[in-house]
């Protein structure tokens, strides 16, 4: 045991827990949720967290570290016409996707053959919203935002990772300072309040569908890379089977999906965590413990954000997303001959578009996955001339 070992899982569980709570916050706004529902989901998540990167370390041996699904959270954010009930509905269902794709292999091939550059458009396409929103956050508040843009900016030159727990931080200093707070909630301890589903088509295509392949796509696959690059083979199926059992338990009390971490998991894969890579796995269980505290905090967490500026939700929101839509949009245009699919699908996800009661995201990975296969189909007529000819 070393001290680095701590350190390292705390500032993994501190940086994805400060940094993208304001995107449940906000997806949970966008859902219609209670405080009280809120409370729950972030309970529920933190407990899942705690649950799975405990036992998936401790029993394999190798830092395996979970997170919750922050494109999925973007997501759910973007999405309109949904209720809380029907979220529920729809975090089940790609709770237990999740679980066949661990169970069943050619599925989980099925899903690999999606090409990134698709999904990463649509993923680029729901992020989008948040950046821009934490533009058009500066008009509205620059006393407020200017500062702590510029802080965000100078942090993110010497340490990435902490430039949106500081700015959290930093903004509800703040906002106490000046007076932005009209009083401070009590203290409390969370409980978990059950949420009975409501399985509607409409949030099973429009939702669950996106939600599943977002989750695989973006967080799953490379939180894998992560742990491969780091030296371990990381049990890939028992991952999903985990992670998916977690989220189908914590689902009826509000929580989204559970996945592998990727920049959580990077802080505590490396020799700065601890030079043994043997003894490295030692960091899941301090990072579920992390966790647990979480958990408990979690409803005064949610009372404390009810009570910040709004416009500082909708600002952290946006500072957090900016790095993964970089990502995005860098993995969408990767492949040449895949560009104009990705830009159709980036297009479709960011215009918003609503048919038939299903959202942008669905019909995105329709348009996306249409382009690409006439272009895949232009590329093998060309094949078969250049055979003929030759």
């Amino acid at each position: 045991m070393r001290l680095s070992v701590i350190a390292s899982a705390s500032v993994a569980a501190f940086v994805g827990f400060g940094g993208t709570l304001a995107l449940i916050i906000a997806a949970a706004q966008a859902l219609g949720a209670t405080q009280v529902q809120t409370a729950s989901w972030v309970t529920a998540i933190c407990l899942a967290m705690a649950v799975s990167s405990s036992w998936l370390s401790w029993h394999y041996r190798m830092p395996i570290i979970t997170a919750w699904s922050t494109p999925g959270l973007a997501l759910i954010g973007a999405s309109v016409g949904f209720t809380m009930q029907e979220a529920v509905g729809a975090f089940i269902v790609t709770a237990i996707a999740i679980i066949i794709t661990g169970l069943i292999k050619p599925i989980s091939a099925l899903v690999s053959r999606i090409p990134a550059s698709v999904a990463s458009g649509m993923l680029a396409g729901v992020l989008m919203s948040f950046v821009i929103g934490a533009a058009k956050t500066l008009p509205v508040d620059p006393v407020l935002v200017l500062p702590l843009v510029a802080l965000f900016f100078v942090i993110r030159l010497f340490n990435p990772a902490m430039a949106v727990l500081t700015v959290l931080v930093a903004g509800v200093i703040f906002a106490l300072a000046a007076g932005r707070v009209p009083e401070l909630p009590a203290p409390e301890l969370s409980t978990l309040t059950w949420i009975t589903p409501v399985f509607h088509a409409n949030a099973m295509i429009g939702l669950a569908l996106p939600l599943y392949l977002v989750t695989m796509a973006s967080q799953n696959l490379p939180g894998f890379a992560v742990l491969r690059a780091a030296g371990y083979e990381p049990p890939t199926a028992a991952c999903l089977e985990v992670t998916g059992l977690v989220s189908l338990l914590t689902a009826p009390f509000g929580a989204h999906t559970s996945n592998m971490a990727a920049i959580s998991a990077a802080l505590c894969t490396g020799p700065d965590a601890h030079p043994d890579p043997k003894q490295r796995w030692l960091t899941g269980p301090f990072y579920g413990l992390c966790y647990l505290i979480f958990a408990i905090f979690g409803a005064s967490l949610v009372a404390l954000f009810a009570v910040l500026p709004a416009v500082l939700i909708v600002l952290i929101a946006g500072l957090a997303l900016i790095a993964p839509f970089i990502n995005a949009m860098v993995l969408a245009l990767k492949t040449e001959d895949e560009r104009l699919a990705a830009i159709v699908t980036f297009a479709v996800t960011a215009s918003g578009i609503t048919i038939g009661g299903i959202g942008s995201a669905f019909w995105a990975l329709v348009a996306g996955l249409a382009v690409a296969a006439l272009d895949h189909a232009k590329g093998g007529l060309r094949s078969v001339k250049q055979k003929q000819s030759a």
